[in-house]
């Protein structure tokens, strides 16, 4: 009996212990995210210098659907291609065009230009 029971014991902790190794490799978690992106209110210019997953804030214009759920965002410095979720687009709103304030995350990539991906969008009033 108690070897049956320090058993499962044993078997449960290998779980526990695997769920939180592969929490760490999935990312930063969104509220992580929002917190960092507070600090890192940054023009699109200065969104080429930031490390990939860096949370950051933006304000601009949606200029143009690209495709899917890819968009360009612009603001005073420049131009960048951000992805917003449908559900986040339709919830905020949102039509080429709008100003706005976003907050996501730097997606850099190896064969092509980095990007923003959303994770909170909000219309400004202009």
């Amino acid at each position: 009996m108690e070897y049956t029971m320090k058993k499962m014991m044993m078997s449960c902790g290998i779980v526990v212990l695997t769920g939180l190794s592969t929490f760490t490799w999935a990312g930063k978690d969104d509220h992580v995210l929002v917190q960092e992106a507070a600090k890192h209110v940054v023009t699109v210019s200065q969104v080429a210098k930031l490390a990939d997953e860096t949370g950051v804030t933006l304000t601009g214009q949606i200029t143009k659907h690209l495709q899917s759920d890819h968009y360009e965002f612009k603001d005073q410095s420049g131009t960048i291609s951000i992805e917003v979720d449908d559900d986040i687009w339709r919830k905020a709103g949102l039509k080429v065009g709008d100003h706005v304030r976003l907050v996501g995350e730097v997606d850099t990539h190896r064969h092509k230009p980095t990007d923003i991906e959303v994770i909170k969008i909000e219309k400004q009033m202009h």
